[in-house]
C-alpha cells in the first residue's frame, strides 16, 4: 500500500456530463439571469431592483456550481531537476596574471568556485550542477583539479562552449542556466563581438547566461596585433606592410617598431601611444631585391614590467615573385628570325625587352676594340649594359652573334657574362652562319657556359625538327600534357632551312635534334639546355625557328607553339617553381606555437619525370643561427611527392632546405621559408573583454558580474524546473454538501417572495 502523502491539490469538474452539455446548460442559465433583469429594468425604486438582480445571479451562480460539480483533486507531485553548467575557461590566456606579480586568472576562477561551492549547494534541491572546463573542448573539472593544474594552450572559443553545452540538454533534464567564468578574450566568433550571426545565435540558446569575468585591465602591454600584406609582392617593386601594434599602459611613450628580413633590419619607426589603451598603425614601404620566399619579422622591445613579452614579436612569410622578365636581346645582324622572337619579346606583358644591333662592316678592322668604331642603330653602352648593369637581367640573348668582329667587341666582357651565368643568370645563343663556329675562338671563357659546342660548318639543308624522348617531358618542349600529343604538335610543324652542327657536352639535355646530321654517331643537337653552376643556358642551332610562328597561322589554324616555346624557356630559364624538378613547400608558411611544422616536397628527374622512391632529406635551418636544428628524411611516391614533419620547434623564422636523390643521381636542390610564431592569437592580445562579457549576458538574458566575490551572487537568473505528476491522484467533492443545495433554494425562495410581494408575480 502506497502511504506517500498528497503534496499537490487542484480544482476540477467532477460532472459526468460532456463539455458541450455544461456548456448549453451555462447558456441556459445566463439567458434565466437576463430574463430577470430584463423583467424589472422599469422599477422605479432602485434598492429593488438590484435586490431582484443579485437574487437571480446568485441562484444562477448557485445552479452552476451544481452544474459543474466541483471537487478537489488531491496529486502526488515531483519537480524535476534542471541542469546548471558551470563553464571554466581553460584556454592560454587564463595564465596571465589578474594584475602584475598577482595570481592568474586561473587561479582566480578557482578561488570563486571554492567560494560559490555553498550556494551552488543550496541550489541542487532544484538544479543538477555540472562544473566544466574548456579550451575549447568540454571536459569536467573540480575547484580543486583548477587550482592545482594551470591553464592550457588552447584557444577560447566562448560560443562553441555554450553551444555544447546546450547540445546535451535535449533528455528530461533541460538546460536551466549557465554561469560562464572567463575572461572574454574570445578570438573566433565573438572576436568582433557578439554582433551578426553571434548575436543571433546567442539568442538561440534560449537559456540565461550569466557571465563573471576574470581579470583586470589595467596590465602593462605592448602587441603586434595585426600585420597586413599580400601573399606576395614583385621583384624591384615596393610594398608596403601594414602593422598595428596596441600599447597598453604606455601613454606619452615613443617605441621602435623594426621590420627585419631574416635577422636584416629591412626598416624601423618610431610610434607615439597617446593613451594608456592605444592602437596605432605603421606601415613598412620596401623593394624585394631577390624572388624566393622570405621570413620576415615586426618586432618592439620588450620592457621589464610587461604582462607578456613574446607578443611583441610577429612573423609572416613573403613570397617575391618576377613581375616581368627583364630581357637583353643582343642581335648580330637583322634576320627575319631576329623580327619575329623581337616582336614576340615585346607584344609578352611579361617581358622587359631592351635590345641593341651590334653592327660591323666588312672593312673594319677586327683587331682593334673601340667604341668608335662600333656600329649600332643607337650608341651602345657596352661598359654599362656588360659590366655596371649585367645582373639587372634576368635573361641575356645572344641572337646570330658570332663574327670574328663582333666576338672581340664582346671579348673583353667575356668573363663577366660567364660569372652572370655560374652565379645564377640565364644565357641563350642563337644559331646563324657564323654563330659557334669561328667567333667561339675569341671568347673560349663564354662558351664554356653553352651546353654545346660548334662541331663544323652550317648545313643549310632544310629538315623537319625532331623531338627527343627528353624533349617530350621537358617543359621547355612541352606543348600539352602527356608525351604523344607533345610529339604530335611538334612533328605537324614545318621544316626549317639549315642548322649550324654542334656537339652535345657531357651533362647537356638535348631536347630536338637534327633527323639526319650526326656527330660522332649521333645526331647533331638543335636545341640543348643545361645548369651552369647556379644558372642556366639554352642554345637554338638556327636561326630559322620563325617558319614555326609564320606557318602556324595559314588557315585559321590554333597552334601557337613557336610562342609557348619561348615562353616555357623564358619560365625555365629564370627557374619558375613550376618547373623546378625539386619543389618544396612548407605546409603551411604561418605556424602556430605548439604545432608541427610540415613540408611538401615534389622531386622529378631531369626528364621531369616523377621520381618514385626518391631518397629525399629536408633540414629545418634556424635564420637566426644559420644552423639546422632538426632532420627528416622519406622516400617519394609513385607521383614523386611526399610529406614531412618536424616537431614543433622554437619560436623564429626558419628555412626548410630539401635534397633529393634516386640511386646516385642527383635530383637537385630546393628551400622554401616557414614562420613559427611565437605566440597564437590566443596570446597576442593580454588584456580583459568586459564588454563582451556583458553582451553575452545581455543576449541571453542572464546577468554580468566581476570578479573577485565572496560567493554565488543570490539574483542569478535561473530557469525553473518544471513540475511533474509522478504518483496518485484522489477526487474529493464539494459540491454534495446539503447547505449548499439550502443556499440555492434560499436564493429562489427569497427572489419569489420577494416578486410576489412587489406585484411581478
Amino acid at each position: 500500500m502506497d502511504n506517500t502523502p498528497f503534496n499537490a491539490w487542484k480544482l476540477v469538474s467532477l460532472s459526468p456530463l460532456p463539455v458541450w452539455a455544461l456548456v448549453l446548460l451555462g447558456v441556459g442559465v445566463a439567458l434565466g439571469v437576463g430574463l430577470a433583469a430584463w423583467g424589472v429594468r422599469r422599477e422605479p425604486s432602485r434598492l429593488r431592483r438590484w435586490s431582484l438582480w443579485l437574487l437571480r445571479l446568485g441562484a444562477g451562480l448557485a445552479a452552476l456550481f451544481f452544474l459543474l460539480e466541483p471537487g478537489i483533486r488531491n496529486l502526488q507531485v515531483a519537480r524535476m531537476k534542471n541542469r546548471l553548467a558551470v563553464l571554466v575557461d581553460r584556454s592560454a590566456s587564463m595564465n596571465f596574471p589578474v594584475e602584475p606579480g598577482g595570481m592568474t586568472r586561473s587561479a582566480q576562477a578557482a578561488a570563486f568556485l571554492e567560494n560559490a561551492a555553498p550556494g551552488l549547494a543550496a541550489l541542487q534541491d532544484r538544479y543538477t550542477v555540472e562544473v566544466y572546463g574548456f579550451d575549447p573542448e568540454l571536459s569536467p573539472t573540480t575547484a580543486e583539479a583548477l587550482a592545482k593544474e594551470p591553464a592550457r594552450a588552447g584557444s577560447s572559443d566562448l560560443l562553441s562552449a555554450l553551444r555544447s553545452v546546450g547540445a546535451g540538454a535535449q533528455g528530461a533534464k533541460k538546460l536551466g542556466g549557465v554561469l560562464l567564468v572567463s575572461d572574454g578574450a574570445d578570438n573566433v566568433e565573438l572576436a568582433g563581438g557578439a554582433v551578426g550571426r553571434a548575436r543571433a545565435a546567442l539568442a538561440d540558446l534560449n537559456v540565461p547566461v550569466s557571465t563573471f569575468l576574470v581579470g583586470k585591465e589595467a596590465l602593462k602591454d605592448l602587441a603586434v596585433e595585426r600585420v597586413k600584406v599580400d601573399d606576395f609582392a614583385f621583384v624591384r617593386n615596393s610594398i608596403t606592410v601594414e602593422v598595428e601594434v596596441h600599447g597598453r599602459g604606455f601613454s606619452g611613450q615613443d617605441v621602435p617598431v623594426v621590420l627585419k628580413q631574416e635577422g636584416k633590419v629591412v626598416a624601423s619607426k618610431s610610434v607615439r601611444f597617446e593613451s594608456s589603451d592605444d592602437v596605432k598603425p605603421v606601415g613598412f614601404t620596401f623593394t624585394p631585391d631577390q624572388t624566393g620566399r622570405f621570413v620576415y619579422t615586426v618586432s618592439m622591445p620588450v620592457f621589464p614590467d610587461e604582462a607578456v613579452g613574446d607578443n611583441n614579436t610577429r612573423s609572416f612569410v613573403l613570397k617575391v615573385i618576377r613581375d616581368r622578365v627583364r630581357v637583353l636581346l643582343v642581335v648580330g645582324r637583322p634576320s627575319w628570325d631576329e623580327r619575329y622572337l623581337r616582336g614576340l619579346l615585346r607584344q609578352d606583358a611579361n617581358v622587359d625587352l631592351v635590345s641593341f644591333y651590334i653592327l660591323r662592316t666588312m672593312s673594319d678592322d677586327p683587331g682593334v676594340v673601340s667604341q668608335e668604331r662600333e656600329l649600332s642603330l643607337i650608341p651602345f653602352p657596352m661598359e654599362e649594359i656588360f659590366d655596371t648593369k649585367l645582373d639587372t637581367f634576368d635573361v641575356v640573348i645572344f641572337q646570330n652573334f658570332g663574327h670574328t668582329d663582333q666576338s672581340l667587341s664582346i671579348a673583353q666582357y667575356e668573363r663577366n657574362l660567364e660569372r652572370y651565368v655560374h652565379n645564377g643568370g640565364a644565357f641563350v645563343m642563337i644559331g646563324g652562319d657564323s654563330v659557334l663556329g669561328e667567333g667561339r675562338a675569341n671568347m673560349p671563357t663564354l662558351y664554356e657556359a653553352l651546353p654545346v659546342e660548334g662541331a663544323g660548318p652550317a648545313n643549310p639543308e632544310s629538315f623537319k625538327a625532331r623531338l627527343t624522348p627528353e624533349g617530350q617531358r621537358h617543359p621547355v618542349t612541352a606543348m600539352v600534357s602527356g608525351g604523344a600529343s607533345t610529339e604530335t604538335a611538334w612533328a605537324d610543324l614545318p621544316a626549317i632551312p639549315g642548322a649550324n652542327l654542334t656537339r652535345a657536352k657531357p651533362g647537356a639535355t638535348v631536347l630536338m635534334d637534327h633527323p639526319f646530321m650526326t656527330v660522332d654517331g649521333k645526331n647533331a643537337p638543335l636545341v640543348a639546355v643545361w645548369d651552369y653552376g647556379r644558372g642556366r643556358a639554352l642554345v637554338m642551332a638556327t636561326d630559322a625557328s620563325w617558319y614555326w610562328a609564320f606557318t602556324a597561322h595559314k588557315q585559321g589554324s590554333p597552334s601557337r607553339t613557336y610562342e609557348r616555346f619561348w615562353s616555357n624557356a623564358l619560365r625555365w630559364l629564370v627557374r619558375d617553381p613550376d618547373l623546378t624538378t625539386l619543389n618544396v613547400t612548407a605546409d603551411p608558411p604561418s605556424v602556430e606555437p605548439g604545432k608541427a611544422v610540415g613540408v611538401v616536397v615534389s622531386s622529378r628527374t631531369s626528364d621531369y619525370q616523377p621520381a618514385q622512391d626518391a631518397q629525399v632529406r629536408v633540414e629545418l635551418v634556424s635564420v637566426d643561427t644559420q644552423k639546422p636544428v632538426a632532420v627528416q628524411t622519406g622516400l617519394t611516391g609513385p607521383d614523386g611527392v611526399v610529406r614531412l614533419e618536424f616537431a614543433p620547434p622554437a619560436p623564429g623564422p626558419y628555412k626548410l632546405v630539401a635534397t633529393a636523390k634516386k640511386g646516385e643521381t642527383d635530383l637537385g636542390k630546393g628551400e622554401d621559408a616557414v614562420a613559427v610564431r611565437a605566440v597564437g592569437p590566443e596570446l597576442s592580445d593580454a588584456s580583459v573583454r568586459p564588454e563582451l562579457m556583458e553582451q553575452i549576458a545581455k543576449f541571453t538574458g542572464g546577468k554580468a558580474f566581476r570578479l573577485p566575490m565572496s560567493g554565488l551572487p543570490d539574483d542569478v537568473p535561473l530557469l525553473d524546473p518544471p513540475v511533474v505528476e509522478v504518483g496518485r491522484a484522489k477526487d474529493k467533492p464539494l459540491w454534495d454538501r446539503w447547505y449548499y443545495l439550502v443556499a440555492l433554494v434560499g436564493l429562489l425562495g427569497t427572489e419569489w417572495f420577494l416578486r410576489r410581494r412587489f406585484g411581478y408575480v
